[in-house]
């Protein structure tokens, strides 16, 4: 696993939506388990609300959103 992975472990959906709102993310809507965030200038997203999102995942979200690893474990 990649360092940036281990950065991303055990965190949780609640957590990572609570840390993407902190950029300026809004929810936009929810469905079943996963809510869609969006934001004026960067691309949405779908975060599952479950209890701990798997580290592939995160970064790719990480990432759509525009950030580095490190940048989001600062928003955390």
């Amino acid at each position: 696993m990649s360092d940036a992975g281990r950065k991303l472990r055990g965190i949780s959906g609640e957590q990572a939506i609570r840390a993407f709102q902190r950029i300026g993310y809004s929810v936009a809507r929810s469905r079943g388990s996963h809510v869609i965030l969006e934001h004026t200038e960067r691309k949405a997203l779908v975060i599952p609300r479950h209890g701990s999102l798997r580290p592939g995942l995160l970064l790719a979200r990480v990432k759509d959103a525009g950030l580095t690893p490190e940048e989001f474990a600062d928003l955390l």
